[in-house]
């Protein structure tokens, strides 16, 4: 059983509808939305998703030096696990600050650490790229971006290659897909609809 899918769909983070799209924020009209704040209430999920991660982070980045969450939906992942790897911990934010220091990052840094990005979700990759240059502008260098979940969408694909950054996903939309039809969640048509949209995206 691959526990990330069944975990994003038992907590209903993951909705599908291939009959009647949602709108994401960014105007992209979709027959599924992930919303993976859902599941930061289920202890049992929590704790095999940060298993994930610091198993991915021991395997290809075991001299990291920051855990770097993006706000605000990959604040509580970034803690769980830079607690759990006994790392520090920051985050970052879309923006600036408009008061105060004016800075986008939180927490302390110090110049060149090496750090990881934690997202939530990647869809068309905005948030992580934000992310990364607000973290490379600190002087920080940036291993990877590492999401709970990914669309796998050409368009996060390319930006992350023209930026040479490594991005790392416990679950991308196939596995998701594959789970919901073995299960019987989705039949072949839906899931045929489903994939034949992202190729559109």
């Amino acid at each position: 059983m691959n526990k990330i899918a069944h975990a994003l769909l038992e907590s209903k983070s993951v909705h599908i509808r291939p009959n009647d799209y949602f709108t994401w924020s960014s105007g992209t009209r979709a027959p599924i939305y992930c919303d993976n704040r859902q599941l930061i209430s289920y202890p049992e999920y929590r704790h095999e998703i940060i298993r994930k991660f610091c198993h991915l982070i021991k395997e290809h980045y075991a001299h990291i030096e920051v855990i770097a969450g993006t706000a605000t939906a990959g604040i509580p992942w970034a803690a769980w696990i830079a607690h759990e790897l006994d790392l520090p911990m920051i985050y970052i934010r879309n923006k600036n600050k408009d008061h105060g220091t004016q800075s986008a990052i939180e927490g302390k840094i110090f110049h060149t650490q090496t750090t990881l990005i934690i997202e939530d979700l990647v869809s068309t990759g905005k948030s992580s790229l934000q992310a990364f240059h607000h973290a490379q502008a600190a002087g920080l260098q940036v291993k990877a971006v590492m999401s709970i979940f990914t669309y796998g969408l050409d368009i996060a694909i390319e930006q992350f290659k023209k930026h040479n950054i490594d991005h790392h996903a416990l679950c991308d939309l196939e596995e998701l897909l594959h789970y919901a039809g073995e299960t019987r969640l989705l039949n072949p048509e839906d899931i045929s609809t489903i994939l034949d949209w992202r190729e559109k995206v």
